[in-house]
């Protein structure tokens, strides 16, 4: 995977932090830009020459790892090292695309630590939506040999090769400048990234851990940022994309099993109210569907009104991802180095990332209340013709507590869906006198996964037990299980 500051999308995070996908650096021309700019300022910049927060005017020289280890004070469960992989991913996309002013060395060092299953040992809370202080506090020290890294060493197809072996396209020395074909391994072997040579053939080393040295001054610079936020975020959207297209085949399912009629989800109909996942999901729902004609004049919302709720979320999942992906390539850096300056700015301040995420949960209740609302209709004689609750006799509980599975899950969405823009925080002596909170926002949409997916197998098994004949009271279990595994391979 090419990163070049600029092309970085969900997908790739994901791919990235959970498939081993190896990374190699397009260029370091912006990079190298910003830290040039960097390097020939006099006045005083915020973080390199001073203090930070409501320190920002008391001069400082050459305290850059004081900061560092000052701002490492993770607390919480272990992250799990796929998301922390991810994060690295993220921000050296961000160094890539110029404005920090960090030295480009680094970004060598990160790409080394990627391919190589190196990973900080993070934990969850230490953010607020204004940079990920924390987390890239604690990569810092990992890089600068003062904290142990996480290693679990790469599968065999993510091993090294000859072919791109190395993690740069362009070879560099440490400070970001230009060197020769070769290249210096971490640990201070010559040769191709990542490899030695014995008789004339490139080999495997062992894998030293990544190192480099911060200046004082590239502390502050590294840590600005929400890379931890933004990769949290885009697996999130990543997954609830495969989990809200899986929602489609789950609902053509109880469409067949209570004969529902196809006619709300006509092209005439979405043409009247053209809203784009709308159509797509009525589009995709007719090609399942056989199109017969059914005796009732109208469905309950949860058939008539599909396309419509589920269509919002997919629009919202459509825009939240767009936003993420806009801060996966974008120089969300304080200060910004840029045309011979420091610019002193908020693009840090994750906003618009938590505004996005709160209406992403907020829409997936709606969508997970659809699921449930057909579920009862599944239980309902009326619909699918057989006893009530699919039982096999009368009398029977058949699969009745499925309804109580997805409304306990339905209840952990509903929680999760509070938005978290509503508050704010007030820190550092009032410097600092506003929070978005996107850190949490993309950490409840990760949660959001598994109750949405359960809601999705209750529906999906009861589905498929009034689409057969119905069976005597059993364990569902297994049943229920069979239908996670099925949503799982769209994931």
């Amino acid at each position: 995977m090419e990163l070049d500051g600029a092309g970085l999308t969900c997908a790739k995070v994901h791919q990235a932090g959970y498939d081993g996908a190896r990374v190699t650096i397009a260029s370091l021309d912006r990079a190298r830009a910003a830290w040039a700019v960097a390097q020939g300022l006099t006045g005083p910049v915020y973080g390199r020459s001073t203090g930070v927060g409501a320190n920002r005017d008391v001069v400082m020289e050459g305290a850059g790892l004081d900061l560092l280890r000052s701002h490492v004070c993770g607390a919480g469960p272990p992250i799990e090292p796929a998301r922390a992989r991810a994060m690295l991913v993220v921000r050296l996309n961000q160094l890539l695309a110029g404005g920090s002013g960090v030295d480009p060395a680094v970004c060598r060092a990160l790409a080394y630590a990627i391919n190589h299953g190196y990973t900080p040992p993070l934990r969850t809370y230490g953010a607020i939506g204004t940079g990920d202080l924390t987390a890239l506090a604690t990569t810092a020290l990992c890089l600068h040999g003062e904290l142990p890294w996480h290693h679990e060493p790469p599968t065999p197809s993510t091993q090294p090769g000859p072919a791109g072996a190395s993690a740069l396209s362009e070879p560099v020395r440490p400070g970001g400048k230009p060197g020769p074909a070769e290249l210096t391994h971490p640990g201070g072997e010559s040769g191709h990234a990542g490899f030695v040579r014995s008789g004339g053939e490139l080999r495997h080393p062992p894998s030293e851990p990544p190192h480099h040295a911060f200046a004082s001054g590239d502390a502050l610079p590294f840590i600005s940022s929400g890379a931890a936020t933004l990769a949290d975020a885009a697996i999130a959207c990543h997954r609830l994309r495969q989990l809200l297209d899986a929602a489609v085949d789950v609902a053509a399912l109880s469409f067949t099993a209570v004969d529902a009629s196809a006619e709300p989800l006509a092209a005439v109909v979405q043409e009247a109210r053209p809203h784009p996942g709308q159509a797509v999901v009525a589009a995709r729902l007719r090609g399942l569907l056989a199109h017969e004609p059914t005796t009732r004049v109208q469905d309950p919302y949860g058939y008539r009104a599909f396309a419509q709720v589920h269509g919002a979320a997919m629009d919202a999942l459509d825009r939240a991802a767009t936003t993420v992906e806009i801060d996966l390539n974008a120089s969300t850096e304080n200060p910004l180095f840029a045309d011979g300056m420091a610019w002193h700015n908020g693009n840090f301040h994750a906003a618009p990332v938590a505004l996005a995420l709160d209406a992403l949960r907020a829409a997936l209740v709606q969508t997970a209340q659809l699921s449930t609302a057909r579920l009862a209709t599944l239980m309902d004689p009326a619909y699918t013709g057989h006893l009530p609750f699919l039982a096999d006799r009368p009398g029977a509980s058949g699969v009745l507590i499925l309804e109580y599975v997805a409304q306990d899950a339905l209840a952990e969405l509903r929680h999760l869906a509070n938005p978290v823009t509503t508050g704010t925080a007030v820190i550092s002596r009032s410097a600092e006198d506003h929070a978005g909170f996107a850190t949490q926002a993309a950490r409840h949409a990760l949660r959001c996964l598994e109750p949405l997916e359960l809601v999705l197998a209750c529906e999906r098994t009861a589905a498929a037990r009034a689409l057969h004949a119905s069976a005597p009271d059993r364990p569902l279990t297994a049943d229920l299980e069979t239908s996670r595994q099925a949503l799982a391979r769209h994931l």
